[in-house]
């Protein structure tokens, strides 16, 4: 064999070790809980979606290294509205939150990644578009605290409760 084909596969070689050995620490963190994946509920919400910015947040959420376990555009129901929004049942705004939910279509989706109710959060920004950072899904997208693009799970339990009312067999 010549030189350069003893290179070639020692090159290789050593390539493909190294994706063994990669792999293999990823896995082992894995089991040993150092990697926190996670999933969390996620909606477009109707002022989005009229606006045509639907793919545009759907690309941004593939780019952030978020993988969409299931999605569905449907139009809520005020049942399912009263029901996803029941936390807030007692507050002045339930009514007008429950109507904006349900006056057009939405998009629901399952999210998952490594601390992903955070990361989901962090890159939504500040439920106050004009308070979100730049760069944030409600700083692009969002016109006010009403109408501000997307929602998202604050917490584990909340992501669970929402994702079993949309996506049980995901929760």
């Amino acid at each position: 064999m010549n030189t350069f084909k003893t290179a070639v596969i020692a090159t290789a070689s050593i390539a493909l070790l190294g994706t063994i050995i990669v792999t293999l620490v990823y896995f082992d963190q894995f089991d040993k809980g150092m990697i926190n994946m996670e999933r969390t509920f996620a909606m477009i919400k109707p002022d989005a979606i009229s606006a045509h910015n639907t793919g545009k947040i759907i690309d941004m959420i593939e780019q952030h290294g978020f993988t969409i376990l299931g999605m569905e555009k449907t139009k809520l129901s005020k049942e399912q509205a009263q029901t996803f929004y029941a936390v807030h049942k007692e507050r002045p705004f339930f009514a007008e939150l429950v109507d904006f939910v349900t006056s057009g279509p939405v998009v629901i989706m399952c999210l998952e990644k490594e601390n992903a109710i955070k990361a989901w959060r962090d890159l939504m920004g500040a439920t106050d578009p004009a308070n979100a950072e730049p760069g944030t899904l409600r700083k692009l997208f969002g016109t006010d605290v009403g109408h501000n693009a997307v929602h998202g799970s604050d917490a584990p339990e909340t992501a669970r409760q929402e994702l079993t009312l949309f996506f049980p067999d995901l929760a």
